[in-house]
């Protein structure tokens, strides 16, 4: 079985003004200065990928975006292309977060065309799927995980789904101190590793980086990391605070 490096990604979804940025990469840069093991990288909002990409020039650590538009130019108002995002030397985009999802109306088929807009750019995508507590409490968990990966990837070819990373994040465990169970985390992650392998083969399946989000912790970042099929952790609120953060990149 193919050797993983484990990726912690920190999410700040819409959080820091460019100050509070800078403020925390150079607290953060030092923090971290040593880890070569393991890939970090920080998610942020556009306005403060400028300051990150002068922070973190010639770090360990790499950025990218937390959204992006399919096309890659047009009247489209507010929107933010691929290639413009990889002119700021961005290396990761999320697609499809369960935030995105519930606010703005993205679906496992618009998700696919951010994807495939993304990896022909030479961006990495980190794709969320994830189950709702109504989806979960209806057994429907490994349902909806089904859908939004035959949905999400449809189309794809070998190439596009080695160049992308997916993060399982059951919904009700954002943000809201709920963790799932080491048991809950295996299973679905086992369940995503199992369906990539029967459509893509398992040369794929095998390299093919599964994240974990929901809550994590310092405290808890060990035991979910552990675990065979997850190879890292979408980190949301804890990501804001650079000790916090640091202490789950070091998890060991």
């Amino acid at each position: 079985m193919a050797m993983r490096k484990k990726l912690i990604a920190g999410n700040w979804k819409m959080n820091k003004t460019q100050d509070e940025a800078r403020a925390f990469c150079s607290k953060f840069v030092g923090l971290v200065k040593g880890v070569q093991d393991r890939e970090i990288t920080l998610l942020v909002p556009f306005v403060d990928l400028f300051v990150l990409q002068d922070a973190l020039t010639k770090t360990n650590i790499s950025y990218g975006a937390q959204n992006l538009f399919w096309e890659e130019k047009g009247a489209y108002t507010g929107e933010i292309s691929a290639q413009m995002l990889v002119a700021l030397g961005c290396k990761f985009v999320t697609v499809g977060h369960s935030e995105r999802r519930q606010f703005f109306g993205e679906t496992n088929e618009t998700c696919n065309r951010k994807i495939k807009a993304a990896v022909k750019s030479g961006l990495v995508p980190i794709y969320c799927v994830g189950e709702t507590l109504k989806q979960r409490e209806d057994n429907q968990t490994f349902d909806v995980l089904k859908a939004q990966i035959l949905e999400g990837l449809a189309g794809f070819n070998a190439d596009f789904i080695r160049a992308l990373v997916v993060a399982y994040e059951p919904v009700w465990a954002i943000g809201t101190g709920k963790n799932a169970t080491a048991e809950q985390v295996g299973k679905a992650h086992a369940f995503i590793r199992d369906g990539i392998e029967k459509e893509f083969g398992t040369e794929l399946a095998n390299i093919m980086k599964i994240l974990y989000g929901g809550s994590v912790t310092p405290d808890n970042a060990r035991e979910l990391l552990s675990l065979s099929d997850v190879d890292g952790a979408l980190v949301g609120g804890a990501s804001l605070d650079p000790e916090k953060f640091a202490k789950i990149v070091k998890f060991d």
